[in-house]
């Protein structure tokens, strides 16, 4: 697995994991990966700072505090406020898609060849399931605001 830092068209920057960078330019060109912030799917790789650990014998240097003026950093603020528009888009969202509880895989796949109408849908996967979707080119991505599933309301 390898994950990138994505941005859209709207400079809206976010991670998300793929099984190689293949599978990601196979996605990209398919038109599967959006931002999940504003929904454009003109995604691209934004630029990464390589992680590369410090010596053992190095002192390690805090990073000076980020500024909310400054292009690419967040600070929290800003983070609590894209934090507050993805929940809720989410909330947005949720109403009008249907819950399919633990037949998630089976449904998305289900649309995705075509053996059922096209619906915007949330349910649960396994790690394995998720991953077989993705392996597959079939657009799923986790609720990133976690939610009970509706037989778990009293």
């Amino acid at each position: 697995m390898i994950v990138f830092d994505l941005c859209c068209t709207g400079d809206h920057r976010f991670e998300a994991w793929f099984a190689s960078s293949e599978s990601f330019a196979d996605q990209q060109v398919r038109g599967l990966i959006a931002c999940p912030v504003c929904g454009d799917a003109d995604v691209k790789k934004a630029v990464m700072a390589p992680r590369v650990g410090a010596k053992s014998n190095q002192a390690v240097v805090a990073p000076a505090p980020a500024s909310a003026e400054t292009p690419g950093e967040s600070s929290p603020e800003l983070v609590r406020k894209v934090l507050a528009e993805i929940a809720a888009k989410q909330a947005e969202m949720l109403p009008r898609s249907r819950w399919v509880g633990r037949d998630f895989a089976d449904a998305a796949r289900a649309m995705h060849e075509g053996r059922a109408a096209e619906d915007l849908i949330h349910g649960q996967a396994s790690p394995d399931e998720a991953q077989a979707l993705r392996d597959d080119g079939i657009a799923a991505m986790p609720l990133l605001v976690p939610i009970a599933p509706p037989d778990a309301l009293n």
